[in-house]
């Protein structure tokens, strides 16, 4: 390989990370619009109580918070949901979602 190559070789290999770089940059961009578009929408349909209810969750059970947001923002979508829901309200679809425990019985003989 003689100096051309390398050089040819170096360009496309810069051009190549450039271009990873900007659609990174991109899909981070977008994410973080849906996240604001997310807490705009949860502002709007959960009381003040419900939403400390749901950043509560959110820190310790992330994965089930975030399917609660996303069903809470299908049923606003489709028109199931009306009014703000309150914090009993989202206790009670917490109830439906949450993993139901298991109780473990462990018997000495």
């Amino acid at each position: 390989m003689d100096d051309a190559e390398l050089d040819e070789l170096r360009r496309r290999k810069m051009a190549d990370l450039q271009r990873q770089q900007q659609q990174h940059a991109m899909a981070e961009e977008q994410q973080k619009q849906i996240d604001t578009q997310k807490q705009l929408i949860m502002r709007q349909i959960l009381t003040p109580e419900a939403r400390d209810r749901l950043a509560t969750l959110k820190m310790a059970y992330p994965d089930i918070a975030r399917s609660v947001e996303d069903q809470l923002i299908a049923l606003v979508q489709s028109g199931r949901i009306n009014q703000q829901v309150d914090d009993n309200m989202l206790k009670q679809i917490l109830r439906k979602i949450a993993p139901q425990k298991r109780e473990i019985n462990i018997e000495r003989k």
